[in-house]
Order: structure tokens, then sequence, then C-alpha cells
């Protein structure tokens, strides 16, 4: 289904959300349509795009979207039952989700369980579902919207779950940033600068480079731990591990999207401050993963969060030049340490997949860690 004509159906005036690979015909269409606006709002995180559509109704009365994919349900389980619910405020959202890891259809590990549960949880949460594949039917859809408009009106929230393939959009927005150092090149530097430390790494195609790069040189992967799933948790992971390992250097590779989706982890680090922590924050600009649609944080100097959070050094690269030399400071500091590197947005289109299983990577390197 097209779309615009999935936007038309559903009557929505209102989007927020995070953006996934399956909606990104979706995502696509609302970037071209209505830009960053009154709108359409991509969140910081699923939460976010809740209560931003909560706003929404209580200012207009008009049930707002949001879209995200379904990993995100969990961010959302807080204000869909505290906020949204009709035994408390009654407030109507219609949710748009990305079934990732659909039972049946071949995906990442980080998604097959999440898929296996999907509908379960929106059912347990109260909230009336249908399911859009490539086959439906526009009468089916119809009647679906048709059916929510009693549902809206008791208080409770529906959803359409759209499976791989079922929306398509025409249009190319152009997302680049102008920017020159790629991130992989970035995290080839960062890797060659800190060989032999531990490495957390970030969900999406950070993980895949670093993966990739190991490959290359014909090193190991067990210094590298890639957080294929949880995005925005990946710096916690890392806070803890150099917490309990106070004699080995952590760098963790994040990313902007990652950063700003659980943003309350950088006071956390800052507020502890180990010694061996080096924090690197990639910053394109965009939800590069799922499509390249931006990260709000075109307004924002990433570097101000760590500097006010207690960062013990923050300091900040956009090309090899200033990365060796911001590298070559942080190699040399003690202490908890920022560092944002400005790249493009995009990846190589032949850009892989670690051959090795998510047990197979915390295997080795929870056995490194041992060493």
């Amino acid at each position: 289904m097209d779309a615009k004509r999935f936007i038309e159906i559903t009557g929505a005036g209102f989007f927020a959300g995070v953006p996934d690979s399956l909606l990104k015909p979706l995502c696509d269409c609302l970037y071209e349509t209505y830009g960053i606006s009154d709108r359409h709002i991509i969140a910081a995180n699923e939460g976010n795009a809740v209560a931003l559509a909560a706003g929404h109704f209580l200012a207009t009365g008009e049930v707002g979207t949001v879209y995200m994919q379904n990993s995100g349900i969990g961010n959302t389980v807080n204000p869909v039952c505290s906020l949204l619910n009709e035994k408390v405020y009654g407030i109507p959202v219609l949710f748009v989700v990305g079934w990732r890891g659909e039972p049946g259809v071949h995906d990442e590990p980080q998604h097959v369980f999440q898929g296996e549960v999907t509908l379960a949880q929106l059912e347990a949460l109260g909230i009336e579902c249908f399911v859009l594949t490539k086959e439906t039917a526009e009468e089916e859809l119809v009647a679906f919207i048709e059916k929510c408009a009693a549902v809206f009106e008791n208080g409770r929230s529906a959803a359409i779950v759209v499976k791989k393939g079922a929306l398509s959009y025409g249009g190319n927005p152009d997302y680049s940033n102008g920017a020159s150092l790629s991130r992989e090149r970035a995290i080839e530097i960062i890797t060659e600068e800190f060989e032999g430390d531990i490495f957390v790494s970030t969900t999406g195609k950070a993980s895949r480079e670093l993966f990739e790069i190991r490959e290359r040189r014909g090193e190991k992967h067990e210094t590298d731990f890639l957080t294929v799933g949880s995005m925005g948790h990946s710096s916690s992971i890392a806070l803890a591990i150099a917490l309990a390992k106070p004699e080995s250097r952590v760098v963790c590779i994040d990313g902007d999207g990652a950063m700003l989706m659980h943003l309350g982890a950088v006071p956390v680090i800052g507020e502890l401050a180990p010694e061996n922590l080096v924090h690197v924050v990639i910053n394109n600009g965009a939800h590069d993963t799922v499509g390249g649609e931006p990260v709000a944080l075109k307004k924002c100097d990433v570097t101000a969060f760590p500097k006010a959070s207690g960062y013990g050094l923050v300091t900040s690269a956009c090309s090899e030049e200033t990365l060796r030399a911001a590298l070559e400071t942080v190699k040399n500091f003690k202490g908890t340490a920022f560092l944002e590197v400005r790249t493009a947005n995009g990846a190589r289109k032949d850009l892989g997949r670690p051959t090795l299983t998510a047990r197979q990577n915390v295997e080795a390197f929870r056995e490194f860690l041992k060493k």
C-alpha cells in the first residue's frame, strides 16, 4: 500500500515517533510532506512520542499517531498504562508498529523474541490490533479505521502492525549532512588508537562496521561487546564494565540517536566518573540504521550535556586529522572522557552483518574479561 494512501485512510493529522526500517516508506513520506513541524515530530524515544500524542489530543481533541519499531513497545509501557489507559485519563492513540522478527520471517537475533511476543504485548496493554500485509485490501484497512472510532471514543488505543513490504513510497528524501568523514573510517581509527582495550558498541551499523573492521584486520572479536539490541543502553553497559574492571580501559562507541534515546545515562556516568571510560558518540544527525531520518539534535551542542554532567574531558572531532589529535588527548587523560565525532551519514552498500551469533559474542567477551 502506498504510504500516502495509508495516511489518507487513517485520517491521521499528527505524527510522532521513532523511525523504523519497515516503516521507512511512511517515515520518508512524512518527512517530505511535513518535515519536522507541528504535524510531524521525530521523538527522542517511543515513550516521548506517546506523550506528544497525548498532549496533541488534550489540546485539539484529535487522536495522535505514534509510529515505531516493535522493539520500542517496551519504552511505551509506562505512558500507555499510566497515562493513556481508560482507567486513568482515557487518551486514545493510533499506533503504527513495524513488525521486526515476525515469526517465520528471517531476522536478526535481537528481533526474534520481540517478534514472537509483539501481538501479545499489544493485546496485554489493551490495544486493539490490525495486521497490515502486502495483500491487505484498502477496504480492510478502511473497515478497521471505522472500527477504531468506537475504540477511541471509549478512551482506548489501537495499533496497525505493519509486516515487511506492506508499505511503499516513491519519494527519495535527501538526508545527507555534507560531512566527509565516514563513521566506518572513524571507528577504524579509534580501534587503531585503542588497540587491545575493551569495546562496547551501540546497536545498528556501528556494531556491524566494528565487526567488519576486525575481520579485515584478521583480529579476534573477543574484546568487543556488540549491543545489537537495547538502543540507548550501550553507555550504561560500558559504565558498569568500567567500574568492575578499573585496571582496563573501556571504550563505548555510541550513536547520537542512541544517546538521545536514554540521555539520562550521561549524568549517571558523570556522577560515578570512572577513570577508565571513554564515551565516544558518533554524531551524523541521523537514524542511519533504519533509513537516515534526522535525529532531534540539529540545534543541540552534543558536548554541552557531558560537560554539565561532570565528565572530566570533553572534546570533538570532524576529520581524520582532528580525530587523531583528539584521541591523543583522550589517551593521555586519566578520567571519564567524552569524544564527539561528527561524520557523514550512510554506509557501504555491501556492509555485512556479524557472522558470530549473539551468544558466541557474549561468551567470547566474558572469557576475555576474565583474563
